[in-house]
Order: C-alpha cells, then structure tokens, then sequence
C-alpha cells in the first residue's frame, strides 16, 4: 500500500492542514487548484487563461506524483459564475481531451473575488 503526500510549499498547506496532492495506492488525488501562476504570484482577470494556469499547475503535481494528464479520471469545475464555464471549454479539451475524465460542475464562491475557477483531479498512477 502506497501512501505519500505531496507538498507545494505554501504556508497555507501548514496553517490548515492539508496536501497540494495525496498519492494513495494508484490514484492521486490533486486539490483544488487555481490559476495563479507561482513563479510571479499572479493571476489573470481571464478565466480561460486562469483555466490554462490551474492545468499547468496540475500536471506539474502530477507529474511528481509519477503521473500525468492523460491519467485524469475525475474532474471537478469550481467556478462562481457559471457564465466563466462555456468560455473555458477549448482549455479543458486541450489538457483533458485524450482523458475524458467523468466531470462535475460547482457554482460556488472562491476564497479570493480574483480567482474565477478553481479544478480538482484525481488520477491515475502512469
């Protein structure tokens, strides 16, 4: 049985007790993740470019974790207006195209009024 959690670094992971990404047996399951890019600390006022920013992020986890993109089999879609939805459509064709993961959608508020989409994924281990 395999268990391993992966850090980012943030401050945040420590104040509230949590992993950028869990690997447990052969899935690893990613936290919600946003469009800021860390190596500037910024983040777009485009959800699409957000929406690129959050898969970036996530497929450097999981590339970590010994996986990939093409290993996704569940997404879930945060977003706090579900009109930010539609024009993100082509980013998650690019990055989850060959996966066809099963997928869910949330209107929610995010913790920051910048952030306009926020994604989960849990894949498999490559």
């Amino acid at each position: 049985m395999t268990h391993k959690n992966i850090s980012s670094g943030s401050e945040f992971e420590e104040k509230i007790g949590y992993s950028r990404a869990v690997v447990d047996d052969n899935y690893v399951f990613v936290s919600g993740t946003t469009g800021y890019d860390y190596s500037t600390m910024t983040i777009s006022d485009d959800v699409a470019s957000q929406a690129e920013q959050c898969f970036k992020n996530i497929e450097k986890v999981l590339l970590e974790a010994g996986s990939s993109l093409e290993n996704v089999v569940r997404v879930n879609y945060i977003l706090p207006n579900k009109e930010d939805f539609q024009p993100c459509w082509d980013v998650f064709k690019q990055y989850l195209g060959k996966a066809k993961p099963a997928a869910t959608v949330f209107i929610a508020g995010l913790l920051d009024d910048k952030m306009k989409i926020e994604i989960e994924v849990t894949a498999r281990l490559a």
